[in-house]
């Protein structure tokens, strides 16, 4: 759900020519390396696409696998506007703390590689997201500032599970007024969606409504079932300050996840072949992106999000394509 490390960060990638995309592992058997990067990019592009056809003023964030960008994963490449241009924005995890270990410092080459790739990004005006995982307040303050300087908007998160509003600072970065209607104008955002903290969902929204962040990026779910319901998340659309604010859905589009309400109870003990039966966080299973029955629950959660009325979809889990990369070796 949350984990982002980039297993082959300087590692010339040899693709191969693969059948279509859309077909589950049953149809590929021919293949022995599949263009897995490429895949990813059709699946984000038709998602974008299949998004901007029903609303299209509807936000589209990308998070990690910022490796798409260019077309071997190196800043000197050559840039995929096809793929950027699917993104409204875009979202790095662990860019200065965090990346391997929580509250650790990222190593300095990944550092510089990652800013690279993300200021190519911002070069193209996608707004850049990041969230560093640590709760030293030095580190804290650090990470902010590094952050500010190259125009990216940052979030602290003191919790890996991101399941709680950060005790520092008391207030987000860069408080402002401003009614926030597009996401670059937006200067700070939470990213939530652990609720177990909270003993209701009244008591969830009641505490984000009095926040004042220019985003909300929480899941569209209170619980495995319930959904929130457009008044929810109508309520939750002004700050309390009296501006507007985004509400942004949280979507894994590259793991099964088993507290959904997709998951089927048969697959606690037989998984079907496109999920597979490996956890680096518990309960969340690689699956076979480019597979039509994983896209028919992604594109049927996605008409859940925009017709609950949420301003935007986070698209979590970009960067599986590393895992299926190693899977084949």
């Amino acid at each position: 759900m949350k984990f982002f490390k980039i297993f082959l960060l300087f590692v010339p990638v040899l693709f191969f020519s693969c059948n279509d995309s859309s077909n589950s592992s049953e149809d590929n058997t021919n293949n022995t390396v599949y263009e897995y990067r490429e895949m990813m990019r059709d699946f984000v592009k038709e998602i974008s696409n299949y998004i901007k056809g029903k609303k299209q003023d509807f936000i589209v964030i990308g998070q990690n696998g910022i490796e798409l960008f260019t077309e071997d994963g190196t800043e000197k490449s050559h840039i995929r506007y096809d793929y950027l241009n699917a993104l409204d924005g875009v979202s790095q995890e662990g860019l200065f703390y965090g990346y391997d270990d929580f509250d650790k410092k990222t190593d300095e080459k990944v550092s510089k590689h990652l800013q690279k790739l993300l200021l190519i990004a911002k070069d193209e005006n996608k707004p850049v997201l990041i969230t560093d995982y640590c709760d030293d307040e030095e580190k804290i303050n650090d990470s902010y500032q590094k952050n500010k300087n190259l125009g990216f908007i940052s979030f602290q998160a003191d919790s890996l599970d991101l399941d709680k509003i950060p005790d520092y600072p008391p207030y987000p970065w860069d408080e402002n007024p401003d009614n926030i209607s597009i996401l670059s104008g937006a200067k700070n955002y939470l990213y939530l969606l652990d609720f177990h903290k909270f003993s209701s969902k009244d008591e969830l929204l009641n505490t984000l409504k009095n926040t004042n962040y220019d985003v909300l990026i929480i899941d569209a779910f209170w619980d495995t079932y319930e959904e929130f319901s457009i008044d929810d998340i109508q309520s939750l659309k002004t700050k309390a300050n009296g501006g507007r604010r985004l509400v942004i859905a949280y979507l894994s589009i590259g793991e099964a996840e088993d507290n959904r309400w997709y998951w089927q109870e048969e697959w606690n003990s037989n998984l079907p072949d496109w999920i597979k039966d490996y956890q680096e966080w518990e309960g969340n299973y690689p699956v076979e992106f480019w597979n039509n029955q994983w896209k028919d629950i992604v594109y049927t959660y996605i008409d859940k999000i925009i017709n609950n009325g949420f301003d935007g979809v986070f698209l979590d889990k970009i960067d599986i394509y590393e895992f299926f990369e190693e899977y084949h070796e």
